[in-house]
């Protein structure tokens, strides 16, 4: 996969530096509607074990979630676990597991947050602006906000989730009676389209199958 960064910075800065180029970024996210159809999903995980890192990346044809292409990138840790900072550690490696992937992707989805960021700009949105492609976050955990009303228990079932009166994303059933994931907007898409996207690619786990692979892939699980 060829990489185009649409909007390049520095990735060895201080955590002040880091948060001004989020505060730069933000803006360029583009909440809008796609602009076709979605055919290939791209699911990004990765690991860290002590000072390595392991980024994974799994595409997957749609509507059957047949595995098209992996890729696999391990290196050094290079910058620090800060709360809200987690793009400048991981979207370097994830980039470089993407430039071996034969095909591009329609679309990112990212086991972390997108919209739903103190600064609007968590590692969905990060990449998705960098590289122009429509992204979605889809987190095991919630990082700001609050419901908008009480979730169903039924599969497919959502609510809104607010920050300060901005809907920045939604807590999404994917199975009956099983703690929610929160979906929010990367890039180059609208909140319904990525909850039913999300929901498309479930197959009987809390987790999406591109992240879920992705996950696998990241720990050496994937066979």
């Amino acid at each position: 996969m060829q990489l185009t960064l649409h909007h390049p910075h520095p990735w060895d800065v201080s955590p002040t530096e880091a948060v001004a180029i989020q505060r730069e970024l933000a803006p360029k996210v583009r909440e809008e509607a796609l602009s076709r159809p979605i055919e290939t999903v791209a699911g990004i995980d990765m690991s860290v074990r002590e000072d390595r890192v392991q980024a994974a990346v799994v595409v997957l044809r749609l509507p059957k979630l047949e595995r098209i292409d992996t890729a696999i990138w391990r290196g050094p840790v290079e910058f620090p676990y800060i709360s809200g900072l987690l793009s400048f550690r991981e979207v370097p490696a994830v980039l470089r597991a993407l430039a071996q992937l034969r095909i591009v992707p329609d679309l990112l989805m990212t086991d972390s947050q997108g919209k739903a960021h103190p600064r609007r700009l968590g590692l969905a949105s990060h990449l998705g602006v960098l590289l122009d492609i429509p992204a979605i976050g889809v987190a095991k955990t919630r990082l700001i906000g609050d419901p908008a009303g009480e979730l169903p228990v039924e599969q497919g079932s959502y609510v809104p989730l607010l920050d300060h009166g901005d809907v920045v994303g939604a807590l999404l059933r994917t199975r009956a009676r099983v703690n929610p994931v929160y979906v929010s907007i990367g890039h180059r898409i609208t909140l319904p389209e990525a909850i039913a996207l999300t929901l498309s690619c479930t197959q009987g786990y809390k987790l999406p199958e591109p992240t879920r692979q992705a996950h696998l892939l990241s720990r050496g699980e994937l066979g």
